[in-house]
């Protein structure tokens, strides 16, 4: 039996369309509400994530569904050679970009328009690739992480943070209720898109997490994969080489 594709908007368009809809709806008010009603953990998880990453030095840096660009000025402390965020948002890159003028990076961090099943990269051309909570989001996942290792150059990796979830008493009911009652209600009431916070639930809850999620990496080619739980359990990082 085929899994039900979780879409913001339950339309007809593809969960694609959507996705890049729904960001456009809610990019003026995402950066306060992400860190808002993360109580501002999403940075530390981002750091954390960075951390790993820059034992590897890489120079070239990728960063898949960036919205507006939280992780990529995350890899900055790094001092990568150049950053490459890609997003299918116009609205979200347009609040990046300003983001990266106002913080005089712009020269190392490109914001372009892309598709994470179409990269318009060459294969075997960056030195690692990072997501944060953008996964989930992907129309067909294992098309998308087999274009973020096709891109990647042999023996580099791949970092995503994505949403989980606790498994232990009283983490998991204080999540569930948080998840799905407050966190709706905060976004639809300063977002003005009634649909955008719980498509996130729903999307994190429809979402192949933790060994299921490692089970796809390695399908689509990557080594070594490892996730490391954040928080209770609330996120993971994934980890996985070319």
């Amino acid at each position: 039996m085929k899994k039900e594709v979780v879409t913001p908007y339950n339309k007809e368009s593809s969960k694609k369309e959507q996705v890049a809809e729904m960001f456009n709806n809610i990019a003026g008010n995402y950066d306060f509400l992400n860190h808002f009603l993360s109580m501002g953990i999403d940075i530390l998880w981002r750091k954390k994530a960075i951390r790993i990453l820059g034992k590897d030095n890489p120079q070239h840096i990728v960063d898949i569904a960036t919205g507006t660009g939280d992780f990529a000025l995350e890899a900055l402390s790094i001092a990568p050679q150049k950053i490459t965020g890609i997003d299918i948002s116009e609205k979200m890159l347009e609040v990046g970009r300003e983001k990266m003028k106002k913080k005089k990076v712009d020269h190392i961090v490109e914001m372009k328009l892309g598709d994470s099943e179409n990269l318009p990269l060459a294969s075997d051309s960056v030195d690692a690739v990072t997501v944060s909570f953008g996964v989930r989001n992907f129309e067909n996942l294992e098309k998308g992480l087999a274009e973020m290792h096709r891109i990647l150059k042999p023996g580099c990796k791949t970092v995503i943070i994505e949403f989980s979830k606790p498994e232990n008493f009283p983490i998991k009911q204080l999540y569930n209720f948080y998840f799905l009652n407050i966190l709706p209600a905060i976004g639809k009431l300063v977002s003005k898109d009634p649909r955008a916070y719980t498509y996130l639930p729903e999307s994190v809850n429809a979402f192949p997490y933790g060994k299921k999620f490692i089970g796809i990496m390695d399908k689509v080619g990557y080594k070594n994969v490892k996730a490391i739980p954040l928080t209770f359990g609330i996120a993971s990082i994934y980890i996985g080489e070319k």
